[in-house]
């Protein structure tokens, strides 16, 4: 950031909340449509209840739900409350970015595979599932960064697949284990592949960090969502890729210093 240039910290605050907006109600979209099997690429966003075609004026992230009050320009019918807090949600989470690291490739590197994050937890929050084109497009953009992340490709390549294959690794022998104690699946196979994808953006210590931050998430999320799930087809079934996004969101912007500090103890 420009320091102690307030017009251009103000504009550039303001650009990176309305580009991670933008995104987030793309991707917002783009789940929407994967989960019902509508294709992603053509056709024109339109109100689920109605079916009419929505304007400029009925999709500008964030602003639009609030001056149409959350309703349907056309019918009247309640949009869906998950695009406004998705889109303030990854408007938040590209300033946060911003500020903690500039100006620079890796916020923009950091910025769209938290855009993949969300397009996961969005799936698994609705289906309990998440696809494997999403693992895949985080993995293909991983690569694609690597000689431009200012770090010797052998060695961020080495640190990310370390940081992947120890804590993907441990869970897939530790619900292997659980699932012949207990009978039935503890743990999806999904969310192994999901926290092996983001050791490969936060490194060892960071996705062991993500892991402990992620259960604790996952206890929060389920408690909130209890008496929703009572109303659900699958009760019993908690999705975790929310937690796991949000964990890494933690650790993107904490998740160095809090390892360093705790590394000090030793």
């Amino acid at each position: 950031m420009v320091e102690n240039n307030w017009p251009a910290i103000i504009y550039f605050t303001a650009l990176a909340f309305l580009t991670g907006a933008a995104g987030g109600s793309f991707i917002n979209c783009l789940s929407w449509r994967m989960v019902r099997a509508e294709c992603v690429m053509k056709g024109r966003s339109r109100c689920p209840s109605c079916g009419n075609t929505l304007g400029v004026l009925d999709l500008i992230p964030v602003f639009s739900w609030i001056f149409l009050r959350g309703r349907c320009r056309f019918c009247r019918a309640a949009i869906p409350f998950r695009y406004l807090w998705s889109e303030t949600l990854m408007g938040t989470v590209a300033v946060s970015l911003l500020f903690r690291y500039g100006l620079s490739l890796k916020a923009i590197f950091y910025l769209i595979f938290t855009f993949i994050l969300l397009g996961e937890a969005l799936i698994d929050w609705e289906i309990y599932e998440i696809p494997d084109g999403f693992h895949l497009a985080a993995i293909l953009w991983w690569c694609v960064y690597l000689p431009y992340s200012g770090e010797p490709v052998t060695e961020r390549l080495t640190a990310g697949l370390m940081g992947g294959v120890s804590i993907a690794g441990g869970l897939r022998l530790l619900t292997t284990a659980f699932d012949r104690m207990l009978g039935k699946e503890s743990m999806g196979g999904a969310d192994i592949k999901l926290f092996f994808v983001t050791g490969l953006y936060l490194g060892f210590p960071g996705n062991l960090l993500n892991l402990i931050v992620s259960c604790i998430m996952g206890l929060i999320l389920a408690a909130l969502s209890s008496g929703q799930r009572k109303e659900r087809e699958e009760p019993s079934l908690i999705p975790f890729a929310p937690a796991i996004a949000v964990g890494t969101w933690f650790c993107l912007l904490f998740g160095k210093w809090i390892t360093s500090w705790y590394a000090g103890f030793f």
